[in-house]
């Protein structure tokens, strides 16, 4: 028989104990959470008072920025250039609309929607964030906007906005000039980004692109506004609880006269070529027109690509500002400083007289190079040589001068480098050298080079601008000033005039040299296209070839392609005793400069000099 089992007798003081110690160590715990919830809500409530007071703030009060008005753009006269026009827009919320291609399906009913504008929209809608407004459709008309506003139930995430854009009153007048404004884009934004400037564009949209919109964009943008407005939960304005009015950008204005930029483009009529003018006393840009132009409004509110590759693809390159951007050799209108520097270095002087027959040899080489007059000018001295524009005695001047002291004497003129002018679209040109040809070409220079460049052929070429610069210059006996645009801008209510940029002046070992030239100068123009005129010019022309004739060829612009035919050149300046306009002309593939050239030289000055305003003026 089994034992029987004992029945085990429980301590309860044991168990009292365990009771108590599980008890303390649940009470701790709940203690130490306790304390930390109190903590935390004594911190949140007290300590970080201030700073959620604020967030809460965020959460009913809404900032939005206002965008500031452009600065205007006036000429040196006050006639507006640029001005800001109401426009209204159709934007679009992608988030807020179900069914995108459907509403505009059903927008087209109302409003002409292009298959061109619907293929840019759903493009752009690959790359936008869906929270943020989308222009679907630029330039809207009263007629649409009310058409619009009466269905506007039916589009939920659509509105129109109403604000300003930029319109150019004389279109392709002045693009190549002011250039224009445009959305903003990728690049812009990083270039913003880099410089710390975005945030002044948060209400903005378009910024400069080319011209004096881009180089002084800091100047004409102004600084943005804000409103604080009180939402509740859905979003809805409740009230505006402060207004922060934007600064708008400063008016500008500059240095061109509209007159004489119109009678400029009048002239070319379509041609291609540029024409500027200088004012020698501080270096303003009276006239700077590139032809042919284009129209700078539709790049406001977004080209259509058929129309820009329209602009693209055009032979005659309307895009390129001729002005600073176009290259071209400058042919005869050098010969002036090519003089200069024989007289600096004395391989010539006042009465030297070289004889030529119509050609010209370089010792010991049989080759001929050949005058523009094919029986010759005989013997010629200074003042012939730059009134007949003979080459034989350039010839014979550049070879015994060389092209190094010709690069070194020509860089203070500003050849083969930028003006420094006020706009970011301009070229260096070409000012050749030993050290360039070797850079360029990996070959060494050769004697035939510098008697081309001697002529402003060859390798040598210049803007219009740099060209225009030379030659004020010359006019000016030395006295240098960095061509400029900007005249003045207005800073509230006070106009400021903006500071002239002289540079050191050229200083001559003999002065009298540059009377002999600029008198050369006068002679050309008494003798040619001012003889009848009531005022006072000097000038030289120049004819460019474009490519070269071979030995035994004979040049007929008749027989050869349009393009090749040579470009036609002209600078001039008067009065001549005391120049107020300078002026480069150049036509491409016109011809003869003086024939061609010439008469646009004389139409300019005498739109300039013979004004009324100038006959009370000392």
């Amino acid at each position: 028989m089994p034992p029987k089992k004992r029945i085990t007798m429980h301590d309860h003081a044991a168990e009292a104990a365990l009771f108590k110690r599980r008890a303390l160590f649940t009470f701790i715990c709940v203690f130490v959470l306790l304390s930390v919830l109190f903590s935390n809500l004594y911190h949140l409530q007290v300590v970080s008072y201030k700073d959620y007071e604020t967030r809460s703030n965020d959460n009913r009060i809404r900032v939005v920025p206002t965008a500031p008005s452009r600065g205007l753009i006036y000429d040196r006269h006050g006639v507006l250039l640029a001005e800001n026009q109401p426009y209204y827009s159709l934007e679009l919320i992608p988030e807020k609309v179900n069914d995108i291609d459907a509403t505009l399906d059903e927008l087209n009913t109302l409003i002409s929607i292009t298959p061109e504008e619907r293929e840019n929209i759903n493009e752009l809608l690959k790359f936008h964030r869906r929270f943020k407004p989308l222009t679907i459709k630029n330039k809207l008309t009263e007629e649409q906007v009310a058409t619009f506003s009466v269905n506007q139930y039916k589009f939920p995430g659509l509105y129109v906005e109403a604000g300003l854009k930029r319109h150019y009153p004389y279109n392709e007048l002045m693009t190549h000039v002011l250039g224009y404004v445009g959305k903003i884009n990728t690049r812009d934004k990083a270039q913003l980004e880099k410089s710390q400037q975005w945030k002044n564009y948060a209400a903005t949209k378009d910024i400069g692109k080319q011209g004096i919109e881009k180089y002084y964009e800091g100047l004409l943008h102004g600084i943005p506004g804000h409103l604080e407005e009180e939402v509740n939960n859905r979003g809805r304005v409740i009230r505006t609880l402060k207004v922060t009015p934007p600064l708008p950008g400063q008016d500008i204005y500059l240095t061109l006269d509209l007159k004489l930029q119109q009678k400029a483009m009048e002239l070319l009529a379509g041609r291609r070529g540029s024409v500027v003018a200088l004012d020698p006393r501080d270096g303003g840009v009276l006239a700077m027109v590139s032809s042919p132009s284009y129209d700078p409004n539709p790049f406001v509110h977004g080209i259509s690509g058929k129309a820009y590759a329209d602009l693209l693809n055009d032979k005659s390159r309307p895009l390129i500002n001729r002005s600073t951007q176009g290259q071209y050799s400058p042919a005869s209108t050098v010969k002036p400083h090519v003089a200069l520097l024989g007289l600096e270095e004395k391989i010539i002087n006042e009465r030297t007289r070289v004889w030529d027959p119509g050609y010209w040899q370089m010792p010991g080489v049989d080759r001929k190079w050949r005058d523009w007059k094919k029986w010759g000018h005989g013997w010629v001295d200074i003042y012939h040589a730059i009134v007949d524009s003979c080459d034989i005695y350039f010839y014979d001047l550049v070879y015994k001068v060389g092209i190094d002291k010709m690069a070194v004497f020509m860089e203070p003129f500003g050849f083969g480098k930028s003006t420094g002018i006020d706009i970011f679209e301009e070229s260096d040109g070409v000012m050749p050298s030993r050290d360039w040809k070797r850079m360029r070409y990996n070959q060494p220079w050769y004697n035939g080079d510098t008697i081309s460049v001697g002529i402003g052929q060859g390798y040598w070429t210049t803007t219009p601008l740099q060209l225009a610069n030379a030659a004020a210059i010359m006019a000016n006996k030395g006295k240098r000033f960095t061509p400029h645009l900007l005249k003045s801008f207005k800073n509230n209510t006070v106009k400021i005039d903006t500071p002239i940029d002289e540079q050191p002046p050229i200083v001559l070992k003999n002065e009298r040299n540059w009377d002999i030239i600029n008198e050369a100068m006068r002679q050309t123009a008494d003798k040619s296209r001012f003889t009848d005129a009531t005022y006072t010019a000097a000038m030289k022309t120049g004819t460019a070839q474009v490519f070269s004739v071979a030995k035994d060829q004979k040049y007929d612009a008749d027989k050869i392609a349009e393009h090749l035919r040579d470009n036609a050149l002209i600078i001039a300046y008067a009065p001549y005793e005391n120049p107020r306009i300078v002026l480069a002309v150049v036509l491409e593939n016109a011809g003869w400069g003086g024939a061609n050239a010439g008469p646009l030289a004389r139409a300019l000055l005498d739109e300039y000099i013979l004004r009324d305003e100038w006959a009370i003026k000392p």
